[in-house]
Protein backbone atom coordinates (compact mmCIF):
# COMPACT_ATOMS: atom_id res chain seq x y z
CA UNK A 1 0.00 0.00 0.00
CA UNK A 2 1.41 3.39 -0.98
CA UNK A 3 0.29 6.96 -0.95
CA UNK A 4 1.51 10.00 -2.78
CA UNK A 5 1.26 13.64 -1.81
CA UNK A 6 1.32 16.28 -4.53
CA UNK A 7 1.01 19.99 -3.82
CA UNK A 8 -0.55 22.11 -6.54
CA UNK A 9 -0.29 25.83 -5.74
CA UNK A 10 -2.87 28.19 -7.19
CA UNK A 11 -3.91 31.80 -6.80
CA UNK A 12 -7.45 32.34 -5.57
CA UNK A 13 -9.12 35.72 -6.09
CA UNK A 14 -10.94 37.22 -3.12
CA UNK A 15 -13.70 39.71 -3.92
CA UNK A 16 -14.96 42.25 -1.39
CA UNK A 17 -18.05 44.30 -2.17
CA UNK A 18 -18.59 47.14 0.31
CA UNK A 19 -21.99 48.80 0.30
CA UNK A 20 -23.91 51.47 2.18
CA UNK A 21 -26.84 49.03 2.27
CA UNK A 22 -27.30 47.76 5.81
CA UNK A 23 -26.34 44.30 6.99
CA UNK A 24 -29.94 43.16 7.57
CA UNK A 25 -31.08 44.49 4.19
CA UNK A 26 -28.24 42.71 2.36
CA UNK A 27 -29.26 39.44 4.01
CA UNK A 28 -32.93 40.06 3.19
CA UNK A 29 -32.07 40.72 -0.46
CA UNK A 30 -29.89 37.63 -0.69
CA UNK A 31 -32.59 35.43 0.86
CA UNK A 32 -35.19 36.85 -1.54
CA UNK A 33 -33.09 35.72 -4.52
CA UNK A 34 -32.33 32.23 -3.27
CA UNK A 35 -34.17 29.04 -2.68
CA UNK A 36 -33.34 26.91 0.31
CA UNK A 37 -32.41 23.26 0.63
CA UNK A 38 -30.17 20.99 2.60
CA UNK A 39 -27.53 18.93 0.90
CA UNK A 40 -29.31 15.89 2.32
CA UNK A 41 -32.54 16.86 0.52
CA UNK A 42 -30.73 17.25 -2.81
CA UNK A 43 -28.98 13.90 -2.37
CA UNK A 44 -32.16 12.13 -1.21
CA UNK A 45 -33.97 13.38 -4.30
CA UNK A 46 -31.17 12.02 -6.51
CA UNK A 47 -31.55 8.60 -4.89
CA UNK A 48 -35.23 8.33 -5.83
CA UNK A 49 -36.17 6.35 -8.95
CA UNK A 50 -36.52 9.35 -11.28
CA UNK A 51 -34.80 10.23 -14.53
CA UNK A 52 -32.12 12.90 -14.88
CA UNK A 53 -34.69 15.18 -16.55
CA UNK A 54 -37.15 14.65 -13.69
CA UNK A 55 -34.40 15.36 -11.16
CA UNK A 56 -33.52 18.61 -12.92
CA UNK A 57 -37.17 19.67 -12.99
CA UNK A 58 -37.68 18.84 -9.31
CA UNK A 59 -34.53 20.70 -8.22
CA UNK A 60 -35.52 23.76 -10.26
CA UNK A 61 -39.12 23.76 -9.01
CA UNK A 62 -38.54 22.89 -5.35
CA UNK A 63 -35.19 24.36 -4.39
CA UNK A 64 -33.72 26.94 -6.78
CA UNK A 65 -34.39 30.66 -6.32
CA UNK A 66 -34.56 33.34 -9.00
CA UNK A 67 -30.78 33.82 -8.83
CA UNK A 68 -30.20 30.18 -9.73
CA UNK A 69 -28.89 29.44 -6.24
CA UNK A 70 -30.15 27.83 -3.08
CA UNK A 71 -28.93 28.42 0.46
CA UNK A 72 -27.60 25.20 2.00
CA UNK A 73 -26.31 26.47 5.34
CA UNK A 74 -25.81 29.61 7.39
CA UNK A 75 -23.06 29.90 9.99
CA UNK A 76 -23.70 32.81 12.35
CA UNK A 77 -20.22 33.85 13.45
CA UNK A 78 -21.79 36.96 14.97
CA UNK A 79 -23.67 34.71 17.37
CA UNK A 80 -20.54 33.53 19.16
CA UNK A 81 -17.95 36.25 18.50
CA UNK A 82 -19.29 38.64 21.19
CA UNK A 83 -18.00 36.14 23.76
CA UNK A 84 -14.54 37.29 22.64
CA UNK A 85 -15.30 41.00 22.47
CA UNK A 86 -16.00 41.11 18.71
CA UNK A 87 -19.37 42.76 18.29
CA UNK A 88 -19.71 43.08 14.52
CA UNK A 89 -22.36 40.86 13.00
CA UNK A 90 -21.10 38.44 10.40
CA UNK A 91 -22.56 35.35 8.74
CA UNK A 92 -21.06 32.81 6.39
CA UNK A 93 -23.36 31.22 3.83
CA UNK A 94 -22.88 28.06 1.84
CA UNK A 95 -24.87 28.27 -1.36
CA UNK A 96 -25.00 26.65 -4.73
CA UNK A 97 -26.97 24.52 -7.11
CA UNK A 98 -26.15 20.92 -8.07
CA UNK A 99 -27.27 21.67 -11.63
CA UNK A 100 -24.57 24.35 -11.86
CA UNK A 101 -21.98 22.28 -9.97
CA UNK A 102 -22.26 19.40 -12.41
CA UNK A 103 -21.34 21.73 -15.30
CA UNK A 104 -17.88 21.99 -13.72
CA UNK A 105 -17.48 18.65 -11.94
CA UNK A 106 -18.09 16.75 -15.19
CA UNK A 107 -14.85 18.35 -16.51
CA UNK A 108 -12.80 17.90 -13.32
CA UNK A 109 -14.10 15.95 -10.35
CA UNK A 110 -11.89 18.02 -8.02
CA UNK A 111 -13.97 21.12 -8.83
CA UNK A 112 -16.27 19.64 -6.19
CA UNK A 113 -13.86 20.94 -3.56
CA UNK A 114 -15.17 24.43 -4.32
CA UNK A 115 -18.80 23.66 -5.04
CA UNK A 116 -20.96 24.73 -3.35
CA UNK A 117 -19.58 28.24 -2.97
CA UNK A 118 -19.47 30.45 0.11
CA UNK A 119 -19.79 34.08 1.02
CA UNK A 120 -19.33 36.13 4.16
CA UNK A 121 -21.58 39.08 4.98
CA UNK A 122 -20.11 41.41 7.59
CA UNK A 123 -21.60 44.49 9.18
CA UNK A 124 -19.56 47.68 8.75
CA UNK A 125 -17.59 48.68 11.84
CA UNK A 126 -19.77 51.75 12.31
CA UNK A 127 -22.95 49.72 11.72
CA UNK A 128 -23.73 51.69 8.53
CA UNK A 129 -23.44 49.27 5.64
CA UNK A 130 -21.94 45.88 5.00
CA UNK A 131 -19.27 43.99 3.11
CA UNK A 132 -19.83 40.81 1.14
CA UNK A 133 -16.67 38.75 0.72
CA UNK A 134 -16.30 35.72 -1.52
CA UNK A 135 -13.76 33.84 -3.58
CA UNK A 136 -14.08 33.83 -7.35
CA UNK A 137 -14.97 30.22 -8.13
CA UNK A 138 -13.00 30.04 -11.40
CA UNK A 139 -9.83 31.12 -9.58
CA UNK A 140 -10.17 28.12 -7.27
CA UNK A 141 -11.42 25.40 -9.61
CA UNK A 142 -9.27 25.84 -12.69
CA UNK A 143 -5.62 25.13 -11.99
CA UNK A 144 -4.71 23.41 -15.26
CA UNK A 145 -5.49 23.97 -18.93
CA UNK A 146 -9.12 22.85 -19.14
CA UNK A 147 -11.18 25.12 -21.44
CA UNK A 148 -14.58 23.46 -20.79
CA UNK A 149 -14.07 23.72 -17.03
CA UNK A 150 -12.92 27.33 -17.34
CA UNK A 151 -16.01 28.24 -19.39
CA UNK A 152 -18.36 26.60 -16.89
CA UNK A 153 -16.56 28.18 -13.91
CA UNK A 154 -16.66 31.62 -15.51
CA UNK A 155 -20.40 31.22 -16.05
CA UNK A 156 -20.68 30.51 -12.32
CA UNK A 157 -18.56 33.60 -11.60
CA UNK A 158 -21.05 35.73 -13.52
CA UNK A 159 -24.10 34.28 -11.73
CA UNK A 160 -22.38 34.74 -8.39
CA UNK A 161 -21.35 38.32 -9.16
CA UNK A 162 -24.92 39.12 -10.24
CA UNK A 163 -26.35 37.70 -7.01
CA UNK A 164 -24.03 39.85 -4.90
CA UNK A 165 -24.56 42.95 -7.08
CA UNK A 166 -28.35 42.75 -6.62
CA UNK A 167 -28.00 42.36 -2.86
CA UNK A 168 -25.57 45.26 -2.44
CA UNK A 169 -26.85 47.86 -4.94
CA UNK A 170 -27.71 51.11 -3.13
Amino acid sequence: MTSQIENKPFNGVRTEVTTSVGFDEVLTRLRAQMGRATVQEVVALAKTPITEAEYIREVEERFVGESGFMLFAELDHGGWLPKFGITRRTVRWILGNPLIAVTMIRHDITAGLFAPVELLVTEAENGQGATVTYLRPSSLMVIADNPPLLAAARALDEKYNALVAQATAP
